[in-house]
């Protein structure tokens, strides 16, 4: 059983042929092409004098978390509605412990508002679809001030519709007042995961990859990730290219509950080998022998999925990892499948490694039919919290 649905439904099948339809194709994708075809250059960084740039763990606190109303019933068709519905309690759940920002397009406003309730904010923004992970910018810290680094979102390679998803990055920091840096790479918030403390893992599949970044040595990519991230030591895994609309994402994979701990996905026993397995079973190989940034062996926790039989969502790609959970102040939401014992044996293990936050477990199975995840649609503002 694949991790990930190959078009996040009809979305890639449609957006292919329209770049079909203007020439457009894994050269238009490089990392100075914005979405919109303009050539841009990255200015270079010059670091904020005397302090250094972090990029801190999900744990730590947040202001709030952003999300997105899917707009677009050319990705969604009929189940435009459910998928709205799966976000509507999603960020019900989440505004329970944080503020909740939720982007919709300002026709769409209404409609959100009375979905998600009073206690979250929507605001007009427009957005096509609902993967804040990888459309908002990545926050980091540099001299105790927050930045946003803009990694340039291009539909995973110009694999979907992006017009309004490509703009986010400029348009919401603006709005928040945070500085914005423009990286000369192309990236996703999901490609990447730290420790808080210098560490990063990814996926080479991902990023030292044509579509994003043609032409760019890993080396020249782990270079730039260094500089603009302030990460310390960067752990590549290879993933699986070409089988999803990501190219494997390292947050379906294996995530950070602490520095030198992580959680590994895993296939239910029994499940026939396939790419996705042999992914997670060559991420382990890596993890076993590395160190991460302060010199620490890694340890190591499986996270099995569910049984495939069980599960109550439909389709033979549906989205199964319970390692895209997000956490948030006071709490850690993952998914419940309809695996009861599953479902108990990853929420206890989370508990395990966060005993004094609540796990909260959601029903998201138009998501996961849709290749994504709770983190996928998550993305959060380091910092104090909002008053």
């Amino acid at each position: 059983m694949s991790h990930f649905l190959p078009s996040r439904r009809t979305a890639l099948r449609a957006f292919a042929g329209i770049g079909a339809a203007l020439g457009l194709g894994a050269a238009a994708c490089g990392p100075e092409a914005s979405v919109s075809g303009d050539t841009t250059t990255a200015p270079a960084r010059t670091p904020a004098a005397g302090g250094e740039r972090r990029f801190g763990a999900e744990w730590e606190s947040h202001t709030r978390t952003f999300m997105s109303w899917p707009a677009l019933a050319s990705v969604w068709e009929d189940d435009l509605p459910y998928v709205r519905e799966d976000i509507a309690r999603i960020a019900r759940a989440i505004g329970e412990y944080e503020a909740v920002v939720l982007m919709a397009r300002p026709d769409q406003v209404a409609a959100a508002q009375r979905a998600c309730g009073s206690q979250v904010e929507v605001i007009p923004l427009a957005v096509d679809d609902l993967w804040t992970r990888d459309t908002v910018p990545v926050f980091v810290e540099d001299a105790g001030k927050l930045v946003g680094v803009d990694f340039n979102f291009n539909g995973w390679g110009n694999k979907q519709e992006h017009a309004n998803d490509s703009q986010v990055g400029r348009k919401l920091l603006a709005r928040y007042g945070i500085p914005r840096e423009v990286a000369p790479l192309v990236a996703e918030g999901g490609s990447f995961e730290t420790d808080g403390e210098g560490t990063l893992l990814i996926t080479e599949s991902s990023i030292v990859n044509d579509n994003r970044n043609r032409g760019k040595s890993r080396d020249q990519i782990e270079d730039e990730l260094i500089e603009y991230l302030g990460v310390e030591k960067v752990i590549w895994l290879k993933g699986v290219r070409g089988e999803d609309i990501t190219d494997a994402h390292v947050d379906s994979l294996v995530r950070f509950v602490a520095p030198g701990v992580v959680l590994l996905d895993q296939a239910f026993p029994g499940t026939p080998p396939d790419s996705w397995s042999r992914s997670a079973d060559q991420a382990r190989s890596v993890l076993d022998t590395a160190t991460d940034a302060k010199g620490r062996r890694f340890e190591i926790i499986d996270l099995q999925q569910p049984d495939p039989d069980l599960i109550t969502g439909e389709g033979d790609d549906f989205l199964s990892t319970y390692a895209n959970f997000y956490i948030a102040n006071d709490s850690v939401f993952l998914p419940k499948f309809g695996d009861r014992t599953s479902d108990a044996r990853a929420k206890a293990i989370l508990q395990e490694h966060f005993p004094k936050r609540d796990i909260v477990q959601l029903q998201i199975d138009t998501i996961a039919s849709g290749g994504g995840g709770i983190h996928c649609a998550t993305h959060e503002q380091p910092g104090k919290p909002a008053a």
